[in-house]
């Protein structure tokens, strides 16, 4: 009797639990959202809109090149006013077609393994870059193990003590930071701010003249309220939920080694002529991250993370400088954050630590609205 007690308490507190539990919220699919989606079906919105960007990467072409300059509608969007777009579909079926047949299903070719940048792919190698003073700055996105010099731990532990030490950065418990931030367009400069609350919540607000840019992540959900988007406010998901995870995880760089499962030291390169020791980390079927630390400061310099798409990885860089002491933890007073469809050009002027975050700050955004 008393046996059948316990489990039937035990069933009871699971069941409560389960009920506590709010469900996560599930990101639309292209097709749900736009019409006329005839061969990227099934991908979440995030990854259909990257998928965009980096076709505009790829080809070196802008939006209205393909979808037409007429009406930016997201309803003309949709219409075939290109018979590009019918190109377009065919090179997705030869990509894909290549990569299964060819390499088992990894992609492994892409849109811009032929184009780089050019709407015509290349057929004939070019003598000046071959024999040029300068080579294209390009490196492959999975770093190739090194044969020598230090350890996954040296690098992180010296990481960690050029911004405060073991002690001093466990004791990180929150991050409020108030600047600006120049975008990739005609606006200029808009009020910017960032909060985080460990161990994995954080929230960057972009203050626009159309309304809030908010990207929030509560610890378990992120979203994407954007102005001028198809959807006001985006559930996220895959690879792009899994970049805004560890974009709060690293706010509280105690936990660093921990953020992904498989390290591995890459060969030294240089930024900006000062040498770097790099370091790349992994989740299976998820982020892929790159580190760049000043090899002699320690500090981080550059992280480059990459979201999986169907027609290839896409990147987001953001680069790390002006690290300033605040309560004894460094941190870098400017941030550039660069991706396939823009760029943010951070300046903090005000950076507190340690101080109470209001809980609502990592819900659910409101739809952006232009200031009254």
């Amino acid at each position: 009797m008393p046996q059948i007690m316990t489990m039937t308490a035990l069933l009871l507190a699971a069941l409560l639990a389960a009920g506590q539990t709010q469900p996560v919220e599930k990101a639309p699919l292209a097709e749900q959202v736009f019409t006329n989606v005839r061969v990227l079906r099934g991908i979440p919105v995030d990854e259909f809109m990257g998928t965009m960007g980096f076709f505009s990467a790829s080809l070196g072409m802008s939006c209205e090149d393909c979808h037409g300059a007429s009406d930016t509608t997201w309803e003309n969007y949709a219409r075939d006013v290109s018979p590009k777009k019918a190109t377009a579909r065919r090179m997705i079926q030869m990509m894909t077609s290549i990569n299964q047949t060819t390499f088992g299903g990894r992609t492994v070719v892409t849109c811009y393994t032929c184009h780089r940048g050019s709407a015509k792919p290349k057929v004939t190698p070019s003598l000046a870059l071959l024999y040029g003073a300068t080579m294209p700055d390009e490196t492959d996105d999975v770093v190739a193990a090194a044969k020598d010099g230090p350890s996954v731990d040296q690098i992180l532990d010296k990481y960690i003590q050029a911004i405060g030490g073991p002690q001093r950065v466990a004791g990180l418990t929150s991050f409020v930071g108030k600047g600006s931030s120049a975008g990739y367009g005609p606006e200029g400069t808009r009020p910017i701010e960032i909060f985080a609350k460990a161990p994995n919540q954080r929230t960057m607000i972009l203050h626009t003249l159309d309304g809030d840019s908010t990207t929030a992540f509560d610890g378990r959900m992120a979203w994407s309220a954007v102005p001028h988007k198809p959807v006001p406010v985006l559930a996220l998901a895959g690879s792009e939920l899994d970049g805004v995870r560890l974009d709060a995880e690293l706010m509280f760089p105690a936990r660093v080694k921990d953020t992904l499962a498989t390290w591995r030291v890459g060969q030294a390169e240089e930024i900006d002529d000062k040498p770097v020791q790099v370091l790349q980390g992994s989740r299976p079927g998820g982020v892929l991250a790159t580190f760049y630390f000043d090899r002699e400061s320690g500090l981080l310099t550059r992280l480059v993370r990459y979201a999986s798409s169907r027609v290839g990885r896409l990147p987001t860089q953001i680069d790390y400088s002006d690290y300033r002491d605040v309560n004894g933890i460094k941190v870098p007073f400017h941030l550039k954050i660069t991706w396939l469809d823009g760029q943010e050009d951070v300046t903090l002027t005000d950076v507190q630590l340690n101080v109470p975050v209001d809980p609502v700050k990592f819900g659910k955004p409101a739809a952006p609205a232009p200031p009254k």
